[in-house]
């Protein structure tokens, strides 16, 4: 047996014999003599090795050469362009297996085959062919293909295209979701000296969330749409950025308003096992809100950063809105996603959460978005009238003006018109359990010892309490950090509890 013979015999591989050996006397002509057969034999083999893939997934546009197995998508039509020897003809063949999507571009003869019904929708292929980059994402041109009708590839053909069942390498995707969130327009330097734009937006569908980047003239739709839009996206094209797939919307795509709902469900993490270097979801209610800051950074531009702190059913956590999201509308009691934000190391080794570009923060209360951020034990617009904290009044005004001792503007009271607050039945006497008191008894009302408890929603002279139904004005000389949940006790006197325990 030969060197060629022995080397082919242990070649994994699906080429032929002849195949293998026209590969082998070609390398020895390539290389002029600087190798031998055998040599030449072991170094097509090492290349044939390289370009079997295991799957879809596992192709690289760096690759010389790729072998795969995918089973048709969609066909294009046959496109023809001039050459300097001619003319040119291709057809784009969208492909998948169970682990991403590919576009297969057919030349000249294997084009016109194609063209002529040489593939349908379902057939699944053997491809060999050499990958790159191209303008949709990942592309291969094909050398060869042939059909293999043994193989079986779970890929739905008829299924709709939603946020989870995007691929690597996906092409024209039509995919209809809600408006997150929107960026601003950027603009940036090419290297050919050109001008690119390009903004980001957020699209949610009852599966997930993915973001959506749109370039140049497409860009201008992020300042146009308002979260909250359906919209449905054509002709995307699905990348990885940093371990994430992204949908993009180049010249040939398009962001169009439908009519309709688009349902979106956040499935977000519970604040209480958030751990420091995790990127969560947080969903719940805003507890207390922060002025936006301003600072200087090294380059000498001016960032900008708020703090907010949002509460759910286990815990509550402050998390940083940077840049264009210091300025989102939010305010106590409105209900609220911050998706894909970073845990980190706070102040007092408290954590806290950290929302980048790469972060979406949507505001829920808004019927449009279909969106459910489950059991909160706090309704949104509990804390939304004009004297919670951070509208309208100041939380330390929450009592109005001081009144005398009669009438109908009993000092406190106002606080607790519905009649639920831990101060309303104070205005009983001998039995008696409803009604406003007045007169002295008003006053002997107000002046009652009361327990609170609640979350601290503003700290300072006065600290103000958030109990999920109403806010208390406390005056106290413990200290006491936002997010913390304390009972205090004392006596209620012109709104404010002067309290004398806290635990």
């Amino acid at each position: 047996m030969g060197a060629i013979d022995e080397v082919y015999e242990d070649l994994d591989a699906d080429v032929s014999e002849e195949e293998f050996r026209e590969a082998v006397e070609a390398k020895v002509e390539q290389m002029g003599g600087l190798a031998d057969e055998e040599t030449a034999a072991m170094l097509i083999a090492h290349e044939l090795a390289d370009s079997e893939v295991g799957q879809v997934a596992d192709i690289e546009p760096t690759m010389d050469e790729v072998k795969f197995i995918a089973k048709v998508v969609s066909v294009g039509e046959l496109r023809t362009f001039e050459r300097d020897d001619g003319e040119g003809r291709v057809v784009n063949v969208e492909a998948a297996d169970e682990t991403g999507a590919v576009r297969l571009a057919f030349w000249d003869e294997q084009a016109q085959s194609v063209a002529d019904g040489g593939l349908e929708p379902g057939d699944v292929l053997r491809v060999k062919g050499r990958p790159k980059e191209g303008y949709n994402g990942l592309e291969v041109s094909v050398d060869k293909a042939e059909p293999d009708e043994e193989a079986t590839i779970d890929v739905d053909l008829d299924g709709e295209t939603t946020v989870e069942s995007l691929t690597m390498g996906q092409s024209d995707v039509t995919l209809r979701g809600l408006v997150l969130g929107t960026d601003s327009v950027r603009t940036f330097d090419r290297d050919d000296g050109s001008e690119g734009r390009v903004a980001n937006l957020t699209l949610g569908d009852e599966t997930g969330r993915v973001r959506v980047t749109l370039w140049d003239e497409r860009a201008d739709r992020a300042e146009e749409l308002d979260p909250g839009t359906a919209v449905e996206v054509v002709d995307g094209y699905v990348r990885e950025r940093e371990g994430d797939l992204e949908l993009h919307v180049g010249d040939r795509g398009a962001v169009e308003e439908v009519e309709g709902e688009v349902a979106y469900e956040p499935d977000a993490d519970p604040i209480a096992e958030a751990e420091i270097g995790e990127t969560v979801d947080l969903a719940g209610v805003v507890r207390s809100t922060d002025p936006v800051r301003t600072f200087d950074r090294d380059d000498g531009s001016e960032g900008q950063v708020r703090n907010v702190r949002i509460q759910d059913d286990t815990g509550d956590m402050r998390v940083a809105l940077w840049g264009g999201k210091a300025d989102i509308d939010l305010a106590p009691g409105d209900e609220v996603l911050a998706a894909d934000v970073e845990v980190e190391d706070g102040f007092q080794d408290d954590l806290e959460a950290s929302a980048n570009w790469r972060s979406t923060v949507v505001v829920l209360d808004d019927a449009s978005t279909g969106a459910d951020v489950g059991s909160s034990d706090v309704e949104a617009g509990d804390a939304t009238d004009e004297t919670a904290p951070g509208r309208g009044m100041e939380a330390g005004d929450r009592s109005g003006s001081q009144a005398d001792s009669g009438g109908d503007d009993s000092p406190g009271l106002d606080a607790f018109a519905d009649g639920e607050g831990p101060a309303a039945s104070q205005g009983a006497s001998d039995g008696e359990t409803g009604g406003e008191p007045s007169g002295e008894d008003a006053g002997q009302a107000a002046a009652e010892r009361v327990e609170f408890t609640g979350t601290v929603v503003q700290t300072g002279d006065p600290v103000v309490l958030d109990d999920g139904t109403e806010t208390m004005t406390v005056r106290t000389d413990a200290r006491l950090q936002l997010g913390e949940e304390v009972t205090v006790g004392g006596r209620l006197t012109d709104g404010t509890l002067e309290a004398d325990e806290v635990r």
